[in-house]
């Protein structure tokens, strides 16, 4: 097993640190948490106790890791965690904070990007290769699906939900729901199209591009989905659609 620990870090008693884990010059990791291998902690960066994240993550300097939740009932007693998958990177400033009740978690998935000073709260829901620019906050119990794009300075209020693939424009405030596959923005947000750059990125063209594409103009008679083709696409837009919404979902241009 080989590590690069600055002698300046500050480590823990009872840390898991993974094979070929590099720590920088001042970083924090305590007691409890729980790295895997490849994993970079940038200068002056915190990794808290109720920490687990797997292999290949990048924490630049200054980022914190599973900080008590800003929740001012959450007592500091309670056993909750952050979870995080492999290969996400957290540029400067980023923050996450773990889960506000006994055993529950905060998680994050894999391939994502966070760029600096953006923020995800206590019990979250990240999904794979989702992006968060500068500045983007999520407040507490967002979900956010696989795939997404959130511009800078986006703002989430808390049990919203983000759906798969879609994108969120800049500076856009959220209080409900984002359907999958779509563009959202304006003041107060409207869901406009759907994300055709993302779509096309992701491979789904053609006729499953079609499928969603009526589906869209559907939703917005309120009419019903079932006489569509079911594309894979279609499905996993049904399924979201069954689960009951706490916020309602935006309205459409």
């Amino acid at each position: 097993m080989t590590q690069q620990i600055h002698p300046t870090a500050f480590i823990e008693p009872g840390v898991t640190l993974g094979d070929n884990t590099i720590v920088g010059p001042f970083a924090v990791i305590e007691t409890g948490a729980v790295l895997g291998a490849n994993c970079q902690i940038g200068a002056h960066a915190v990794v808290h106790g109720h920490v687990k994240m797997g292999d290949g993550n990048i924490l630049h300097p200054h980022a914190v890791l599973g900080g008590l939740p800003q929740d001012t009932g959450f007592k500091p007693e309670t056993d909750s965690w952050l979870v995080i998958g492999d290969n996400n990177v957290f540029r400067e400033g980023f923050t996450a904070h773990r889960a506000s009740k006994e055993h529950a978690e905060t998680r994050i998935g894999s391939g994502c990007f966070f760029m600096n000073n953006s923020h995800v709260a206590h019990d979250c829901n990240v999904g794979n290769k989702t992006i968060f620019a500068s500045n983007v906050a999520i407040g507490g119990h967002v979900e956010v699906g696989n795939n997404v794009f959130l511009g800078g300075n986006v703002a989430a209020h808390q049990f919203c939900r983000i759906g798969s693939y879609a994108i969120v424009q800049g500076t856009t405030g959220l209080n409900m729901d984002v359907i999958p596959f779509m563009l959202i923005g304006g003041r107060p947000a409207r869901h406009y199209k759907l994300n055709t750059v993302g779509l096309r990125r992701a491979g789904i063209t053609g006729d499953r591009y079609k499928v969603l594409s009526d589906a869209f103009r559907l939703l917005r008679t309120k009419q019903s989905l079932d006489g569509l083709e079911e594309t894979e696409e279609l499905k996993q837009l049904k399924d979201w659609l069954a689960v009951k919404s706490k916020r309602g979902l935006h309205g459409f241009i």
